[in-house]
């Protein structure tokens, strides 16, 4: 993951016209053209989940450094999460987050219902949802991912595979999930899904 440490040549952060580059640049011409996933990325300022030092470079098209290792996304790869995962006003939404808050916040524009648990959180005793949202990049697939989406439910996530990072969405049916890997995406790994150290001799 490419995190841009320096101030981009874009609008004024914290603009509406910043949103609407953002859109016009990173999002339509990548194919991310549903009219109520761009209307929530026009409606939610990014520049609201960076640090104040960060904000001159929010609608770059690159990851945000946050603080103590954790990144916000560009916002093409949640563009891809909302297209894969079709959010509609029936959904109960639960977003695990890494931080998960500008993810949550899309998110509520487009659902009936948001939840935000950290990933480092107790996150397994959310209850069912009838989708979940991972913000980042899973090498691990926890077992109580499952208790977590309710039975024909979706879940979207980012997965490392041999080091690369994709996308990925997964349906839960018979009571377990059935992932399906769609395409490379921009992901950072989240550490408290890494995969466990393995033996050998």
């Amino acid at each position: 993951m490419t995190v841009v440490e320096e101030r981009a040549n874009v609008a004024d952060a914290g603009s509406e016209a910043a949103r609407r580059a953002m859109i016009d640049s990173q999002l339509r011409v990548s194919g991310i053209n549903d009219p109520a996933i761009l209307a929530a990325f026009l409606a939610v300022p990014r520049e609201d989940f960076v640090p104040e030092a960060r904000r001159p470079v929010a609608y770059a098209d690159r990851a945000v450094a946050l603080g103590d290792g954790a990144v916000l996304s560009p916002a093409l790869t949640y563009g891809q999460m909302l297209t894969a995962a079709q959010p509609s006003g029936e959904d109960s939404v639960l977003v695990i987050g890494a931080p998960g808050g500008y993810l949550a916040a899309l998110a509520e524009k487009l659902a009936a219902k948001v939840t935000l648990v950290a990933a480092t959180g107790d996150w397994a005793k959310a209850g069912e949802h009838s989708l979940v949202l991972v913000d980042g990049a899973i090498e691990e697939m926890p077992a109580a991912m499952a208790d977590v989406v309710a039975a024909e439910g979706r879940l979207v996530t980012g997965v490392v595979e041999r080091g690369v990072t994709r996308l990925a969405i997964g349906r839960k049916v018979a009571g377990a999930l059935a992932l399906t890997v769609l395409a490379e995406a921009d992901f950072a790994a989240i550490a408290a899904f890494a995969a466990r150290p393995k033996w050998s001799f």
